[in-house]
């Protein structure tokens, strides 16, 4: 059998850890020389492969590629570009099986979330319509953690740690100034449908009392008066409170409290900010003097403090997807399941991508309080593995080394060119 070549691409926003699956992808490829003779990796996602603007990683060295497991970003760049339906736009997948001919790649290695694992399965199906066959496999990666099927998502655990650390430190700060200054702390973190995130800040306290005292969740309609009831119970309590909200609160109706009026590149509301907006209520209802902050990029690039089981897990997957692959397996994601709590145990599954696709996994009703403010012990169970351990990369004069690539381009060989 002919050796072919491989396409690797990165979808959506990043992870702390979506470069630890490049780097199982690619590390396992190359240990397969007789299959897999290079991987090429898209420049800017999917978009790499429709302008044919790849990158060879054979051009790496092995330390370099190494290097990439606690390096954070993107390396080779991502997108947030959605491919259309095949009814909408069979042109897309056409050009995209057109330069996996030109370049003779029979593997297809997508790194994404929801959309992503749509666009692998709809791959699969069509080139083998048009005649040239391309094994694809959906690679999981998401902080949002809404991957159905999958125990967990690479890149979840990294952002639950992030959110959790910084809850319980920010808390220690207001709490030493309330008496005299700050009584309410507001961090607003990402989960536009789904609420995980904000239900990793919920690690942050163990007992009555322990910031966060409150938690809003995308799962629970956001109701004024019983969340203003709650901030001055707290207040009056225990002196401060802390405040810890998805970016996708919304109202009963669905609206969501920061909706911006305006669209993203999938047809999303933007949402411009709901932590000024809910400190702004607690002002104009309280009176109380509140200070506030946007995790934003600062949760899903925070490499410094990753969780090492979700840097092991983002590689894990990364290599099965490749040993799959060379099965013969296709139209398939490796997922993680889960086979106990204490100790925590996971292996490596697999799931059709049919199961996958444009499906979300919400944070479930168990895992919220009655209340609706707070976590459960049953979602401490599942989360409390996902952030332990640390994998601190290397430091250089006091600051993380990451990786330069080279990112040697291939060399085109179609003359048509394809403006996305």
């Amino acid at each position: 059998m002919t050796a072919r070549n491989a396409f690797y691409a990165q979808s959506g926003g990043v992870t702390a850890v979506i470069n630890a699956t490049a780097c199982g992808v690619i590390e396992t490829a190359r240990k397969h020389k007789d299959k897999i003779a290079n991987v090429y990796a898209g420049r800017n996602g999917i978009i790499g492969a429709l302008t044919e603007d790849m990158i060879n990683t054979n051009r790496e060295s092995k330390a370099t590629i190494a290097a990439l497991r606690h390096t954070p970003g993107g390396a080779f760049g991502s997108a947030r570009y959605k491919l259309k339906s095949l009814e909408e736009n069979r042109a897309e997948y056409e050009r995209l099986i057109e330069v996996f001919a030109a370049h003779d790649i029979g593997y297809f290695f997508y790194n994404g979330g929801n959309d992503s694992m749509d666009t692998a399965h709809k791959v699969s199906q069509i080139s083998k319509k048009m005649g040239f066959p391309v094994t694809c496999l959906g690679v999981p990666k998401t902080v949002d953690n809404d991957l159905p099927v999958t125990d967990c998502c690479p890149g979840f655990g990294s952002v639950a740690k992030y959110v959790a650390v910084s809850t319980m430190e920010a808390a220690l700060d207001v709490e030493s100034m309330a008496e005299t200054s700050t009584k309410v702390f507001i961090l607003e973190v990402m989960g536009r449908h789904a609420g995980w995130i904000a239900a990793a800040g919920g690690l942050a306290g163990s007992k009555p009392g322990d910031a966060p005292h409150i938690i809003l969740f995308p799962e629970v309609p956001f109701n004024k008066r019983s969340f203003l009831k709650r901030v001055k119970e707290c207040v009056r309590d225990y002196g401060f409170c802390v405040i810890v909200v998805s970016e996708g609160a919304a109202y009963k109706n669905g609206t969501f409290l920061a909706e911006a009026g305006t669209r993203d590149a999938f047809g999303h509301a933007q949402l411009g900010g709901v932590a000024p907006v809910v400190a702004q209520m607690v002002r104009d209802n309280l009176g109380f003097k509140y200070h506030y902050a946007i995790a934003d990029y600062l949760q899903r690039s925070a490499r410094h403090i990753a969780s090492a089981v979700d840097v092991k897990q983002a590689y894990a997957v990364g290599e099965a997807a490749v040993k799959m692959a060379l099965q013969g397996k296709t139209a398939k994601m490796p997922v993680i399941k889960r086979l106990s709590d204490k100790p925590y145990r996971w292996k490596i599954d697999e799931a059709p991508l049919s199961r996958v696709a444009n499906k979300e996994k919400m944070l479930p009703k168990r895992f919220i309080t009655k209340d609706g403010f707070g976590i459960t012990e049953a979602c401490r169970r599942y989360m409390q593995p996902l952030i332990t351990g640390e994998d601190y990369p290397p430091y250089v004069n006091g600051l993380p080394k990451t990786l330069t690539l080279k990112n040697v381009s291939v060399k085109p060989k179609l003359k048509t060119k394809f403006v996305v």
